[in-house]
């Protein structure tokens, strides 16, 4: 249970924070600002995963749940429970939000600027770079362990700040699910589901290939 309720409660801060950061900038007329955003989306994710990282792995993220187990580093009956205990962080933070913001639309949901298929593309490569910089600093030398909120905080913040305007830079199903449910704005809500998802289980289909040639 230690496991689950670290993945709550990380989940939670990676919602409350990020989409709160977006619901704010809103509400406030732009005071947060785009990099403000994408600041603290990389910034809470590198402070959870120092934070409840040596209890659960902080996945935050059920694609990263995923692409571990293929990456045959996870076991399969943690795979639900992980998934579910995720889904109740980030569905508890975006009632919370919505409750501090009842006449915010959209709750920071993600949705596609241009077409769903430029957003599905863009969701895909910006997952595989940041799955694939999660395996190699999860896998790597106890060195690389030491950097990894820092490192994977940093590529988060990166991808938002860049394409961010563009797709959401979601990079994470949960993410953009409980807003998206919760403020009933499920419109192109497949592409967030399947490419992260995708793009993580690639990044570890690379990875498993480099190390073996290795």
């Amino acid at each position: 249970m230690r496991k689950y309720i670290a993945e709550i409660i990380g989940t939670f801060a990676l919602i409350f924070c990020g989409t709160g950061a977006i619901i704010i900038n809103q509400e406030s007329v732009g005071a947060i600002t785009h990099a403000g955003i994408a600041a603290t989306f990389g910034l809470i994710v590198a402070a959870m995963i120092y934070t409840v990282g040596d209890i659960s792995g902080a996945h935050l993220n059920p694609a990263v749940t995923i692409a571990f187990w293929v990456a045959k580093v996870f076991p399969a009956k943690e795979i639900l429970p992980y998934i579910i205990s995720q889904g109740i962080g980030a569905f508890l933070a975006s009632f919370t939000l919505h409750y501090l913001f009842p006449n915010n639309a959209t709750l920071g949901a993600t949705s596609p600027a241009g077409t769903a298929m430029q957003s599905f593309i863009l969701e895909l490569i910006l997952t595989f770079l940041l799955m694939f910089t999660i395996i190699h600093v999860a896998k790597g030398s106890k060195e690389q362990g030491m950097f990894a909120g820092i490192a994977i905080g940093s590529v988060v913040l990166l991808e938002a700040m860049f394409a961010g305007p563009i797709c959401g830079a979601s990079m994470n199903p949960i993410r953009s699910l409980s807003p998206a449910v919760v403020s009933g704005h499920l419109e192109h809500l497949w592409v967030y589901l399947s490419a992260p998802t995708l793009g993580a289980v690639l990044a570890v289909l690379v990875w498993q290939g480099l190390k073996e040639k290795k």
